[in-house]
């Protein structure tokens, strides 16, 4: 690891649903413990609104956040790099760590849909905190 913590960044297309769910429970979860970042290879103007809501639903508000452009600064600040769907946008760096999760795209989805995606994502980041040796915490229900 390049730092003290861990860091992780999170890449989809437009960072306004998965990357922005997975840096969400992240943080609440690792309490701090890791750096977390995310990004996209298209950012939308702003957050999905059935992604902020289906996130409010387990008590976490992002509707501070914006959707980011993917940097190489950003991925060479990272010590794991997840993508979520465009994989072939995001650099490789020798040395990190490369994920690709697959997940349904909440883009155009009402909440009902999210909520199956948003359940994932948490699962998949309690997991991912376990490998990084962070214990998760129980902020989020």
């Amino acid at each position: 690891m390049t730092n003290s913590r861990p860091s992780v960044l999170y890449v989809c297309v437009h960072n306004a649903g998965r990357s922005q769910m997975a840096a969400a429970y992240t943080r609440v979860l690792s309490d701090g413990a890791v750096e977390v970042r995310s990004a996209g290879s298209a950012p939308a103007e702003s957050i999905n609104p059935a992604v902020r809501e289906a996130l409010l639903e387990d008590g976490i508000d992002i509707s501070a956040e914006t959707p980011k452009i993917l940097t190489n600064a950003a991925v060479e600040a990272s010590d794991v790099v997840i993508t979520m769907g465009c994989g072939d946008a995001c650099p490789i760096y020798p040395g990190k760590t490369y994920q690709d999760w697959e997940l349904d795209d909440p883009a155009g989805q009402g909440v009902e849909a999210v909520r199956p995606i948003r359940d994932d994502i948490k699962v998949r980041v309690r997991g991912l905190l376990s490998e990084l040796g962070v214990e998760a915490v129980d902020a989020a229900r």
